[in-house]
């Protein structure tokens, strides 16, 4: 998606207002979206869509006057047709069930970080920019492949999730890519280490290397993401 495009347009509905505002800035923060509003309770949140034309709810599924996907069903009910992306501290798969016949496209479980949050908003600007009219089969399991994570895979000896998602982060946010010593005090981790998850990254085809010339003794290495490659695993 790019940044000339009309950009879908995100309401955060959290009850924290701290964490609303950090939701607010991580929405921002990825292109093709902006944050048109907050609401910390479920009647804020129905003014707000009154007030405005809102594309996507971020929803707190724990609202302290209604819970999430009881609102959601309202708003459905009263001719909202705004996609939710969930977001809960719960992990109760028959809510997981539940969401999905309320417009609920994707969920995300506190605490989660920005790059968490960007790959399901770039996952869900893919699946709205193949709307239309499909073709065959073919094209309707691939438009609902763009909103699924890829499955956990385990990680080789001594890599860490975490550590996975501050690297991903960094290198996806650095256009001209990282060497392994740009992303070590990026991610404040050491060299070696940087390098390990690097060719990690390169190994499951998410990044790519060049060397780099021009300077004295053995080129060193750059690391670039590979756009559309998804999120850490």
């Amino acid at each position: 998606m790019t940044d000339d495009r009309t950009p879908i347009r995100v309401l955060v509905v959290e009850d924290d207002p701290v964490a609303a505002d950090a939701h607010a800035l991580y929405v921002d923060r990825v292109p093709g979206f902006v944050a048109v509003g907050k609401a910390h309770t479920g009647a804020q949140a129905r003014r707000e869509l009154e007030r405005a034309p809102v594309d996507l709810l971020l929803l707190d599924l724990h609202l302290p006057d209604v819970h999430g996907l009881k609102l959601a069903r309202s708003l459905r009910a009263a001719g909202h047709h705004a996609d939710v992306i969930a977001v809960t501290s719960a992990r109760d798969l028959a809510v997981v069930r539940e969401g999905v016949s309320l417009g609920v496209v994707q969920y995300v479980l506190k605490p989660f970080t920005f790059a968490t949050l960007r790959d399901r908003l770039v996952r869900y600007a893919e699946f709205r920019a193949a709307a239309g009219e499909a073709s065959g089969q073919d094209e309707v399991d691939r438009a609902l492949a763009t909103l699924r994570a890829p499955g956990p895979a385990a990680l080789p000896k001594g890599l860490s999730a975490p550590t996975l998602e501050r690297v991903t982060g960094a290198l996806r946010e650095a256009a001209e890519g990282l060497t392994a010593a740009a992303l070590a005090e990026t991610a404040g981790i050491s060299r070696i280490t940087a390098r390990r998850y690097l060719e990690h990254l390169v190994e499951a085809g998410r990044a790519a290397r060049r060397p780099l010339y021009g300077q004295v003794g053995r080129p060193e290495l750059v690391y670039r993401w590979v756009r559309g490659s998804g999120g850490p695993r």
